[in-house]
């Protein structure tokens, strides 16, 4: 006879540390759009109008009492004198995978892997969000701020944005870091931590990648990767689920 509980027939739950949030176990019923779209704006775009307003006030800092924070510039110099032909070789993958091609085409491909796996649009839409929130942030801030970038012999092109915050760093944590958390779910142990392992890799790599081409100072990338962080964290409370076999009586 078929079960009432919705939870019933589901499979062991998966040992990852935030196996908990936004899957069956906690709460197997199933949002409808218009529920997922009130919480996506209370829960996740209104509260990041708080972090565009942190990242441009610190931007407007940076710029303005800290007279653009010189000493950074050593950082570049160090790094420029440090170029090797592995490592431009190298940067260049890396920076490539914090493209905004690169990070669209990897939120869609997430989205149908999470989709397919799951059948739950709401928990396989997380990457997407919070690079959405995060290229907003990123976006109105540099426009706000207008940072010049570093003074040294830059590696790539400089596209139109200023150099404050890093939107690489900052893309690249967005979706990265939030496919790690949607990877918790993974049932092999290890595939869910070489998952897990690459996907925190990735964003320092990119980080790194955008110093050593010359292409942001320390600060770009420091305030890129909070904004990127930020974003998961909103992007991973978005939707209000209740853990309703705790509560049940």
């Amino acid at each position: 006879m078929t079960s009432l509980d919705p939870a019933a027939d589901l499979p062991s739950r998966p040992a990852g540390p935030f196996a908990g949030r936004l899957d069956r176990y906690a709460d197997p019923t199933r949002p409808t759009v218009g529920q997922a779209w009130s919480d996506l704006w209370r829960r996740a775009l209104l509260p990041a109008v708080g972090l565009l307003a942190l990242v441009t006030g610190l931007g407007f800092l940076i710029v303005g009492p800290l007279g653009g924070l010189p000493a950074e510039t050593a950082v570049n110099e160090w790094l420029v004198e440090r170029r090797v032909p592995v490592l431009d070789s190298l940067t260049a993958a890396w920076s490539l995978v914090g493209s905004t091609e690169i990070i669209i085409g990897g939120c869609l491909l997430v989205f149908g892997i999470a989709w397919w796996a799951t059948r739950e649009w709401w928990f396989a839409i997380i990457p997407g969000v919070a690079v959405a929130i995060q290229a907003a942030v990123f976006m109105l801030s540099a426009l706000l701020v207008g940072r010049e970038r570093p003074d040294v012999e830059m590696l790539d092109d400089a596209p139109p944005t200023s150099s404050f915050p890093s939107g690489h760093t900052g893309a690249a944590t967005a979706f990265w870091l939030s496919t790690a958390l949607l990877a918790q779910r993974i049932h092999a142990t290890w595939l869910r931590v070489l998952v897990t392992v690459v996907c925190v890799a990735v964003p320092l790599l990119v980080a790194f990648s955008r110093l050593y081409r010359g292409m942001h100072h320390v600060s770009d990338v420091v305030v890129g990767a909070l904004n990127g962080l930020v974003c998961v964290w909103l992007a991973w409370h978005y939707l209000r689920r209740e853990p309703q076999a705790e509560t049940a009586p």
